[in-house]
């Protein structure tokens, strides 16, 4: 009887069915700017009730309460907000809006007297107590007036 030499590395090798790499996915951000309404309803002509419906939207993802104290929003005029005392519980949103009034849980104020979000377009930096850019959304006007994120 006669042997034949198998070499199992070679042939295993000619066997392999190469993996291909699907394409990277960016991992979400901690804390990710969900929404901007950019556009108000009605006129713009700088009343309270107007400035309070232009707002940004953000959204924790993680599963820890987040403290948002020195945390910044600013578009690209360099109109900034700065976060005071206040933390985000997991998966919950909060909704930063233009105009006057109190803050709570889910919805904190500029205290703005004329509009900070361009109806034509614009883009709104999130970045955390040290200055490091944690997300970032842009967006060019549609007739809804608002993005997601």
């Amino acid at each position: 009887m006669r042997h034949i030499p198998l070499v199992v590395g070679t042939f295993a090798a000619a066997m392999a069915v190469p993996l291909a790499a699907g394409p990277a996915q960016a991992a979400r951000p901690t804390v990710q700017i969900t929404k901007i309404h950019y556009d108000s309803p009605g006129s713009d002509r700088g009343g309270n009730r107007s400035l309070n419906a232009e707002y940004i939207t953000i959204r924790n993802n993680t599963k820890k309460k987040v403290s948002l104290k020195g945390w910044t929003i600013r578009d690209k005029a360099n109109f900034r907000y700065t976060f005071g005392n206040v933390s985000l519980k997991p998966g919950k949103k909060l909704t930063l809006r233009t105009g006057q009034g109190r803050n709570g849980t889910a919805t904190v104020y500029w205290n703005r007297r004329w509009y900070v979000w361009n109806n034509d377009r614009d883009k709104a930096y999130l970045r955390d107590a040290k200055g490091k850019l944690v997300d970032s959304c842009s967006y060019t006007g549609t007739r809804r007036g608002y993005t997601t994120c």
